[in-house]
């Protein structure tokens, strides 16, 4: 697969994926580019460019260092929509969403990740370790602080461990 293969036909996924990391849809567009740009000067090296370049993108998002002080979470779905397509999602979904990316954006850089690559990329937690650098008991420490955090923020909707 060619660079420019790659980028037509994984883009959305990867602007959508920073964007749930990082909560700015700006900052996630930066991310995302500057990780293609640094991919393309070494695509013929890759060997699995789905996961190596979600790796990249991953470790920009927490290697990210000029986060100003806790930002207000704009609106989810309004940002989801403009990178790409909605999914068919009933009204009563963008709610509980905005809420879910709401809380995300309280958990600490680590513990959200964990949490995205998990239920949002549906990863195992080897895989998760292999992302994040880590020992899978770690990954499953960071999973279970997550959860217990959105369990008991207040309005939590998350009752099965699962965000949506």
């Amino acid at each position: 697969m060619t660079f420019e293969e790659f980028v037509a036909e994984r883009l959305d996924g990867l602007l959508r994926y920073a964007t749930v990391l990082t909560n700015d849809p700006h900052l996630a567009q930066d991310v995302v580019q500057d990780v293609l740009l640094r991919a393309q000067q070494r695509w013929n090296g890759i060997a699995a460019p789905p996961t190596y370049v979600r790796r990249m993108v991953t470790n920009e998002y927490l290697s990210w260092r000029r986060r100003a002080v806790r930002r207000m979470v704009p609106s989810s779905h309004d940002v989801l929509d403009a990178i790409g397509p909605p999914e068919a999602d009933p009204a009563a979904a963008y709610d509980e969403r905005d809420a879910m990316l709401g809380l995300l954006a309280t958990l600490p850089r680590k513990q959200r990740a964990a949490i995205v690559l998990r239920y949002y990329e549906n990863y195992t937690d080897a895989e998760i370790a292999a992302v994040l650098r880590c020992g899978v008991s770690t990954v499953r420490s960071q999973i279970s602080r997550a959860l217990a955090t959105l369990r008991q923020a207040p309005h939590a909707i998350v009752t099965t461990g699962a965000p949506e």
